[in-house]
Parts: C-alpha cells; structure tokens; sequence
C-alpha cells in the first residue's frame, strides 16, 4: 500500500524519485506532454518548474511505496475572480508497476478533498481519448465534455485526440 503526501511550497521534493516517474510514464506510451525516449535532465527540469510554481496556483501531491515514489498528481486553482469556483487536474502519473492498484483513486480522492476545502466546486481535466485512464475517470464519477481531434502528440510522435473531463463537487 502506497502513503500519499502533499508536497508544501519550500518542501523539497523527491526529485529523483519523481524524474523515474516521469521518465516511466512517458516511455511507457503516456501523452503527458513530453517525447520519447525522456532525458532524465528533461525530467528532472520539469519538476524543478513545478516546484518553483508551488503555492496558490498549483498543489502537488505524492504517492510512495516506500522510498520509491509510485504516483503523482497536481491541482491548479483557477486563479480569475470568475472562476475562483474551478480548477484543472494536471499530470496525474503512476508507474507502470503500480497501474491497477488503486494508486490514482486515491490521489484524485486526496486532490479532490483539498479542492472541496478550498471552496472548488468543478474540476477539469483533459486525457488521451481513448486511453486507459479514460475508463478509469469514467469509473470514478467524472463526466465526458468532448473530444478535440488532433490535440497532442503521444510520445511516439503521432497526434491522438484529447477528451476533456469534469467533475462537480
């Protein structure tokens, strides 16, 4: 069973943890932004980026199997006065090793609670159309908006759809 913790603004991260992470996920066919095959310094710079963002506008939460770091998710606060009710999911990862574990309801679950004590009421969140993860969000309450054709490229370069997701609190 894996622990989940947020990672405060000034917290050090788990850095390399993190990058392997990434590096899994992205290697591993996940549409997250980034090509394949994945530099480790790529990776490491990404969550440099993250931690520097860290505060208001952006929270990150971590899942650990003991000293190995097994998922992550962020949640960005719409930031504008009209949407201070909303806010995006990002970059939910897990390794591969660990898909099927329950490791990403129970980041959602941690993300979500925060969101609700936050005064969020919508979350929003895109996903390659047709993936795994897709069926995983349906199956934990979130509701499809639509699709964009040609949005991302997945990792080995060719262009997918993205679906796009809410969930109201």
């Amino acid at each position: 069973m894996s622990s989940l913790r947020r990672i405060e603004p000034g917290q050090p991260l788990p850095l390399a943890g993190l990058s392997t992470l990434l590096m899994d996920v992205v290697d591993g066919g996940a549409s997250v932004g980034f090509l394949a095959p994945m530099a480790g310094a790529t990776a490491a710079a990404y969550w440099q980026e993250v931690a520097a963002a860290l505060g208001p506008g952006l929270m990150l939460w971590v899942a650990e199997d003991g000293e190995q770091v097994v998922g992550a998710v962020q949640l960005a606060p719409a930031q504008r006065e009209n949407g201070r009710h909303r806010a995006e999911v990002c970059k939910l990862f897990v390794r591969r090793s660990h898909r099927g574990r329950g490791v990403a309801a129970r980041l959602l679950q941690a993300l979500e609670a925060a969101a609700v004590e936050a005064g969020r009421s919508l979350l929003v969140l895109d996903t390659h159309a047709g993936s795994d993860a897709e069926a995983m969000y349906r199956r934990l309450g979130w509701q499809k908006a639509g699709e964009i054709p040609g949005y991302a490229a997945s990792p080995d370069g060719q262009m997918h759809a993205t679906a796009l997701y809410f969930k109201q609190l």
